[in-house]
């Protein structure tokens, strides 16, 4: 985690430095800090595909998911009525995000255009679409797979039925990745992730 934090730092970028701080208290404020370094990887791996990448994409990698430490209740049966991969779902939690990141630039006075900005990439970091959403989409993968999938894919209370729930969730992840880069780079764990799956 520091070593995310501290390229940031270097690069003195003062909005993205409100918002990462914005997260990690968001998150620690609801005793969800292991979901932090997804947050910080998402970040490195979008400056792994695209090293000249600009502060608002960096503010939007690293609190896309913000949406989650201030979940709604409606949102847990959302996602039981639809599974791991809905598409209600995972609108609800990127329109929700980026409400969430536009109130607090505002209150820190940011300019419109850059609010703009980060609201629309937040706002379809699930599905991507133009050049900038497809690589936060892509980022977001790779560190999901990097950090996230060890919760779907270990323990003994995995059944059949939520074994295949967990290999569509995988999928679905996999192969929503836009670039052959993003692509090379989240395969090595989306194969150890299903190897370790099919051993359950």
């Amino acid at each position: 985690m520091g070593g995310v934090q501290n390229i940031i730092n270097l690069m003195n970028l003062p909005i993205y430095n409100q918002v990462e701080k914005f997260v990690i208290d968001s998150f620690n404020k609801i005793n969800k800090s292991e979901e932090i370094k997804h947050f910080l990887r998402t970040v490195y791996w979008l400056k792994e595909l695209k090293p000249d990448t600009d502060e608002a994409l960096l503010t939007a990698a690293v609190s896309h998911d913000i949406e989650r430490a201030f979940r709604q209740k409606d949102m847990d049966d959302k996602k039981t009525a639809v599974g791991f991969a809905g598409v209600e779902y995972y609108k609800t939690h990127e329109l929700r995000g980026a409400e969430i990141v536009v109130d607090f630039l505002k209150k820190q006075n940011v300019q419109n255009d850059f609010i703009e900005r980060v609201s629309m990439l937040i706002s379809q970091h699930e599905e991507g679409g133009n050049d900038d959403q497809n690589l936060l989409k892509d980022a977001d993968c790779i560190s999901f797979f990097e950090n996230n999938v060890s919760f779907f894919v270990s323990g003994s209370e995995l059944t059949a039925s939520s074994v295949k729930k967990v290999k569509h969730k995988l999928d679905w992840m996999f192969d929503k990745i836009t670039s052959e880069q993003a692509e090379q780079i989240a395969k090595p764990f989306y194969e150890d992730a299903i190897k370790v799956l099919n051993n359950n």
